[in-house]
């Protein structure tokens, strides 16, 4: 059974697709989204599987990732789009990209490259798994619990956002947290792709951030030869929360270049 894809549609004109990283949802977008379509763009923001609202799975990986996103867009009648992805969603655009080339007229990759990472969110899965949901009688004992093991303030509320209430009234993570989990290296993983990528595309980077460098440049340029790279000052790898006006220009000026 196919996943059924949670999304939110925002104004009319040419689609702009946007994909969210890891533990995201469509949510964390809906501020670039609705610049996008006071612009006269229609903003398609998509929470993919085992993420936000979308349906949990029982697989994870790239492929899989961009295969959902093609038929999203065979069912909804969208033969062509930009195409934004961040962090993880980057990587599943970039997949995307490699493996339906003529459906994508422009591609933008926020903080995130083609490599293979070597992690980096060993202390996330941690604090996450230390809320106990069978026991948790309030979103302040969660908030306490993850604050134990992570001190970034925004990085807790970032997660927080995960947690809701299921029917029957039960704290629950919207994200497939087990399953996240068990197919980490698969998101860590770099992108499958064996041929020249002739689309238009941009990678932006957080200046404060680690998730692209300067050698990773020439990998990049020879898989995508029509590549151009921007870094937004005082950003880190959540570029949107950090920096989202300097990020809104950043991505007008170059879907109407």
């Amino acid at each position: 059974m196919k996943p059924k894809l949670n999304f939110r549609i925002m104004g009319d004109g040419p689609p702009v697709i946007i994909l969210h990283g890891l533990f995201g949802m469509l949510d964390n977008w809906i501020t670039i989204g609705k610049k996008l379509s006071q612009e006269g763009y229609m903003a398609i923001l998509i929470d993919q599987r085992d993420h936000g609202r979308s349906d949990h799975t029982s697989a994870f990986n790239y492929n899989i990732l961009a295969d959902d996103l093609y038929r999203f867009m065979e069912q909804n009648w969208i033969h062509s789009a930009i195409l934004i992805g961040h962090s993880m969603g980057g990587k599943t655009a970039l997949q995307f990209v490699a493996d339906h080339t003529t459906d994508i007229r422009k591609l933008i990759v926020v903080d995130i490259g083609i490599k293979s990472y070597s992690g980096g969110h060993d202390d996330v899965f941690k604090a996450l798994f230390s809320v106990d949901l069978s026991k948790l009688k309030a979103r302040e004992e969660a908030e306490i619990a993850i604050s134990n093991i992570l001190h970034d303030k925004g990085t807790v509320q970032f997660l927080l956002k995960n947690l809701t209430r299921n029917k029957e009234g039960h704290f629950v993570w919207k994200m497939n947290l087990p399953l996240l989990f068990e197919n980490y290296k698969n998101i860590l993983a770099p992108i499958s792709i064996d041929h020249t990528c002739y689309t238009d595309a941009l990678f932006i980077k957080g200046e404060l951030s680690e998730y692209i460098n300067s050698e990773d440049l020439p990998d990049i340029k020879q898989l995508f030869p029509n590549a151009s790279f921007k870094t937004i000052a005082s950003a880190g790898h959540w570029v949107h929360a950090d920096q989202p006006d300097e990020l809104f220009k950043t991505i007008i000026d170059f879907i109407k270049d």
